[in-house]
């Protein structure tokens, strides 16, 4: 029975990715601080993964086949773990982000726009590292986080005491209320009431997939084959935000209101002014397949609506 310990896994992505390990008859350890309990039959690590000291105390003389880590967003972070999970892991898997592809937030070279972005786009294995950095700050980290995933990626990479890849999401959709972002609800919410839609004229498409196509790529990743550097993870059909508006009319009945604002204006999510849709080929090719976008975003939509509906206590 492998035995797979997954960081994080208390809510949304990660709570799916536990019931869909346990369901598959791996032997699961979570480690979260213990604010969720986790479901009968998960073994549950209760501490900081912060704290070096005390997540190495509370491994003890653990090891796993894999580690799915669902919570890392900074180097240091990543220079924890690497250090505390050394000789007990043969492999790593990090949840990362479609956003270390944006290159308002680093420079990189230019792909054509319209030519999907590859994961060589941003190479982990020359990325620099700055663990000096305050990462600890709450407003530092969300204004870096495209940069704290690079370093991350870049820290397990270079580590090699065990195989390592990063799962680099596209935006995730779906699961109504339990969708914490808030981004499609919000567009979602706007178009029903009517309210307007800040919208760049010249807006560009970006790459989507549903929590549950995430959740299933990630234990994917982690059991069902051996790859080593980033993949990317989106479903196909990229869209940009007024095709998305337009999904959203078809299942509401009401037409979106858009406020046009120039290139490089703040604007609604999932409005960009900037190029950098990825591309799944990686993936593809190593043997997973994806759904569609318009596949699953009709029923996404419906859940965000019946979230909206339901009453508040």
């Amino acid at each position: 029975m492998p035995k797979i310990c997954v960081i994080g896994g208390s809510r949304y992505v990660g709570k799916l990715l536990v019931k869909r390990l346990q369901t598959a008859d791996h032997q699961v350890t979570v480690i979260n601080r213990g604010s969720t309990r986790t479901p009968a039959g998960i073994e549950h690590l209760a501490v900081d993964r912060n704290d070096e000291a005390a997540l190495s105390a509370a491994l003890g003389s653990a090891t796993f086949d894999v580690v799915i880590d669902q919570i890392c967003y900074t180097p240091v972070q990543a220079v924890i773990a690497a250090r505390a999970f050394s000789g007990r892991t043969r492999r790593y898997v990090m949840t990362s982000t479609i956003e270390v592809y944006d290159p308002a937030t680093a420079a990189l070279a230019t792909v054509p726009q319209g030519t999907p972005v590859p994961e060589e786009m941003v190479d982990p294995a020359t990325w620099l590292v700055a663990t000096d950095l305050p990462w600890h700050d709450a407003a530092y980290l969300q204004t870096h986080y495209a940069e704290g995933k690079r370093q991350a990626e870049a820290v397990f990479t270079h580590h090699q005491a065990f195989d390592f890849t990063a799962v680099r999401s596209a935006h995730v959709l779906g699961g109504g209320a339990a969708e914490f972002t808030g981004r499609l609800a919000h567009h979602v919410e706007r178009i029903i009431h009517g309210r307007e839609i800040a919208a760049h004229a010249e807006a560009l498409p970006t790459v989507f997939i549903h929590y549950e196509e995430l959740a299933e790529l990630l234990e994917w990743a982690a059991t069902a084959i051996d790859f080593t550097g980033p993949v990317n993870a989106c479903s196909d059909g990229p869209l940009d935000v007024y095709e998305l508006g337009a999904v959203i009319a078809a299942r509401t009945g009401r037409e979106p209101v858009y406020r046009g604002v120039a290139a490089g204006e703040p604007a609604s999510p999932f409005s960009l002014d900037r190029h950098y849709a990825m591309s799944n080929a990686r993936a593809k090719s190593l043997g997973f397949s994806f759904s569609h976008t318009t596949d699953w975003l009709p029923g996404a939509i419906a859940e965000a609506l019946d979230a909206t509906a339901a009453p508040t206590a």
